[in-house]
């Protein structure tokens, strides 16, 4: 087995050490360095000759990242998800290889091994969730936007802004900007009031 060289991303200092023990110790992987997720957004400091084989990317309960602001990475991403609706927006903003945070030692490194390969990898239990995300443009709007986006867009409607959908949803306003831009990108809206106007004539919501 290759012994792949990993950047970890992670915003829980617990988690993300937890997760360096059992991919350092039980995998044998090389972690070149551990940080939280805006500070990888932010990083580019890696030269080319040494940048890692792949990211590890804890999404912790739930994203604290926009979806303008997840580019696509030089590396092959392997992000660790607590459920199928954090595992629909992801894989709506981009990354392709997603497995549940308490999956076995043997399954992540199943999926580090393909996903340097460029393969897809998917928890299957995730696939029908994901399934809806992906023919959802094609069988109607309600299927591709998750029961939270669903949530965030009726609370847009009524006028309120990210910090007082943050409030209400008890999630940060990180995690509430993440929802509104990939709902906005699921309407092909340029702006809040045009996802809310467009989602009106879908019958996604009513006024």
């Amino acid at each position: 087995m290759k012994n792949l060289s990993l950047l970890l991303v992670s915003d829980d200092p617990l988690a993300r050490a937890g997760l360096a023990y059992l991919l350092t110790e039980q995998l044998h992987y090389q972690i070149a360095e551990q940080i939280n997720s805006q500070t990888w957004l932010d990083s580019s400091d890696f030269e080319d000759e040494v940048l890692p084989d792949a990211v590890v990317w804890d999404l912790g309960w739930e994203i604290s990242l926009s979806v303008s602001e997840l580019e696509p990475s030089d590396m092959p991403v392997l992000a660790l998800v607590s459920d199928e609706e954090l595992a629909a927006e992801i894989w709506s903003a981009g990354i392709r290889a997603i497995v549940r945070r308490d999956a076995e030692p043997e399954q992540v490194d199943a999926a580090l091994q393909a996903v340097v390969k460029g393969f897809v990898v998917l928890e299957p239990t995730f696939v029908a969730q994901l399934f809806a995300v992906m023919v959802g443009g094609e069988t109607g709007m309600q299927e591709n936007l998750t029961p939270r986006e669903l949530e965030v867009l009726k609370l847009l409607a009524e006028g309120n802004t990210n910090k007082a959908i943050a409030q209400q949803l008890e999630v940060s306003s990180h995690t509430v900007k993440f929802h509104v831009n990939g709902l906005m990108g699921k309407l092909n809206a340029q702006s809040r009031t045009e996802a809310v106007v467009r989602a009106t004539r879908l019958g996604l919501i009513a006024l």
